[in-house]
């Protein structure tokens, strides 16, 4: 671990306290209390003004949804080759390798998100690859693909649903998490489950979000 990672785990440890998903107890996570405050530690601490908000620090509601299906359904994930986009905590990813994936490769652009990942799984005792850096538009043959809470932004959400849409015409399985947010391409979606699942009412706007997971169609 170089200086900077180990910085990062070091501030990840001080400013977040491992507890339990509510939605998926079985796993713990190193998260926030307050998204505010923690963002300006962030940046006050660090002296790295216009830094990401830090959200590999909650569980959000596609992510906690997404793991709740994987938990609960292990076969989708089993004995086989996973890769969890925009991984933020790890909360999927973590979920998938408990479920008995083969290997699981969990994706961020974000560096703090990275340590994130590599500390929420040693806590919950399970092997997760970590790969960095812009991985949209890649196929490296895994066997399931996974992604909670992608649809935000527009740009962004089109750019994922360009590639992640023609994963399934090869086999692969595309699973989303998404509590039905603006740029969700609904039309090329498939709804396999619904959760009530409770969130952090400063990052959303009730307390409990009805959260879905859907499948990529593949025809």
């Amino acid at each position: 671990m170089n200086a900077d990672s180990a910085a990062r785990t070091a501030f990840i440890r001080t400013h977040t306290a491992l507890m339990p998903v509510p939605h998926a107890p079985e796993i713990k996570l190193y998260l926030a209390h307050e998204a505010l405050e923690l963002w300006e530690k962030t940046e006050e601490e660090l002296e790295a003004i216009g830094l990401p908000p830090p959200f590999w620090a909650f569980a959000w509601a596609g992510g906690q949804a997404l793991a709740r299906y994987i938990l609960d359904h292990p076969h989708v994930v089993a004995g086989k080759r996973v890769f969890d986009l925009a991984s933020g905590s790890g909360l999927v990813a973590i979920a998938a390798a408990m479920a008995g994936a083969q290997q699981v490769i969990a994706n961020e652009i974000d560096d703090f998100a990275l340590a994130a990942i590599a500390i929420n799984a040693q806590a919950n005792g399970v092997a997760v690859d970590i790969a960095g850096g812009d991985m949209i538009g890649r196929d490296d043959g895994w066997d399931v693909v996974l992604a909670g809470d992608i649809s935000y932004e527009r740009d962004m959400a089109a750019r994922m649903t360009d590639w992640l849409s023609g994963l399934p015409r090869r086999g692969c399985t595309v699973l989303i998490g998404d509590p039905g947010r603006s740029y969700l391409a609904r039309e090329q979606l498939v709804a396999i489950a619904e959760y009530q699942v409770p969130v952090t009412r400063a990052l959303e706007d009730t307390e409990v979000k009805r959260t879905s997971v859907w499948r990529f169609r593949s025809d």
